[in-house]
């Protein structure tokens, strides 16, 4: 599903370049729940925009979904990452002048351009999956902290891709509803084999998914599988 063979990312600082991924080798493989962890400041996010396409790395290889995708030009890049991959944010991303619904369908217009039954038929699905069937009339500044990451989640899915990014899903949440949004997204993960990645902090996170990449300084310094 994903591979980085010997990816580099160093940003321009003046005089000085900021080395913030070394050289990072790894592979996904499709249906997999996977966290990224480290200390702040230790490239996680970077690493996890690159994989999801936002970012593109100053060297090295990246291959979703057998595409390369670092030799996309932008526009193509734009469109494969609208098509393949779904991000879920700690800050949620609704748009808060759409409702929950149109919320929801607003990548189906942008990106895929489904006619309207087929987006009425995905987005009531989505709706009902993620427990906001009767909410999706209201906009985001009406529903909590929770429902809005089950909005986003719904969003993140409505495109069918192959693979959910997630970066700190459970930052803004307190841990009942942490925990809740989590067993969702693992529900999701085993029921339509969707390969989840998640840049966290959150121990509830940790202990719940398959496997644990650990990125210190821009390294990989560990990459454990679950015993369960």
């Amino acid at each position: 599903m994903l591979t980085s063979e010997h990816v580099k990312k160093v940003y321009p600082m003046g005089e000085i370049d900021l080395e913030v991924i070394k050289d990072l080798s790894l592979q996904i493989d499709a249906g997999e729940f996977v966290a990224i962890v480290g200390p702040s400041g230790s490239g996680k996010s970077t690493v996890l925009n690159m994989l999801g396409c936002l970012d593109m790395p100053t060297e090295g290889k990246i291959v979703v979904n057998d595409v390369d995708v670092t030799k996309l030009d932008r526009t193509a890049l734009a469109r494969f990452r609208g098509e393949h991959i779904g991000f879920i944010f700690q800050s949620f991303n609704l748009i808060p002048v759409l409702s929950v619904y149109e919320n929801i369908e607003y990548p189906l217009i942008m990106i895929q351009n489904l006619p309207e039954q087929e987006r009425e038929k995905r987005i009531l699905a989505l709706l009902e999956a993620v427990g906001m069937s009767d909410q999706k009339d209201k906009f985001p500044d009406q529903l909590s902290g929770g429902q809005r990451q089950r909005v986003a989640i719904a969003r993140a899915l409505v495109t069918q891709p192959k693979v959910i990014f997630a970066d700190e899903p459970t930052a803004n949440l307190d841990t009942h509803t942490s925990q809740q949004i989590i067993t969702l997204m693992r529900s999701i993960q085993q029921e339509s084999n969707t390969t989840f990645v998640f840049a966290t902090h959150d121990p509830n996170i940790v202990t719940s998914v398959d496997r644990i990449i650990t990125i210190v300084d821009g390294e990989i310094t560990s990459d454990e599988r679950s015993a369960s």
